[in-house]
């Protein structure tokens, strides 16, 4: 797992450029384009599994799913960071990108730092330091665990027929 490390204010546009806004419709096409105008080796390097570490309203700006959608289709495990535009938020849960506000991690957080997150049990450990923040809600785990909320939905629909 790799750790990438971002500041405040990081916004939909430096997150996915807008200008592709109406040219890139699928996760495949939105996938090379990530961070390209704050990181340009990101979409490159990232890999499943990996960790985005932020300050704070991480996600401000547009409403567009297209970041979100790319970050999940990459497989950013989480994005940890001490605060997140709402928007952004909600899209992330829609898309089952788990996002975690622990301001104490991302200020414990140095380049090479080692993270592990626990989200069911609200705790991250950086460097063997833990944080706890709060956990998050059943429904909001079940929506991630579940891959988004689609198939969160589809899941529930079919457990109901078959009962």
């Amino acid at each position: 797992m790799k750790v990438w490390n971002y500041g405040d204010d990081i916004n939909t546009d430096m997150l996915f450029p807008g200008k592709y806004t109406y040219t890139c419709a699928t996760a495949e096409e939105i996938k090379p384009h990530l961070l390209e105008d704050l990181d340009a080796t990101f979409a490159k390097g990232v890999q499943a599994g990996d960790v985005l570490v932020a300050g704070r309203n991480f996600g401000c700006g547009s409403s567009r799913e297209q970041p979100v959608v790319g970050l999940k289709a990459v497989g950013v495990a989480a994005i940890v960071a001490k605060g997140f535009a709402r928007i952004f938020y909600r899209a992330a849960i829609n898309q089952g990108l788990l996002l975690i506000e622990c301001p104490g991690a991302v200020d414990a957080y140095k380049p090479g730092s080692k993270i592990a997150i626990d989200a069911a049990g609200g705790q991250i450990t950086v460097d063997g330091r833990a944080f706890s923040f709060p956990k998050l809600p059943p429904e909001i785990m079940a929506i991630c665990d579940a891959g988004g909320l689609l198939e969160y939905t589809r899941k529930k629909l079919r457990a109901r027929k078959t009962a």
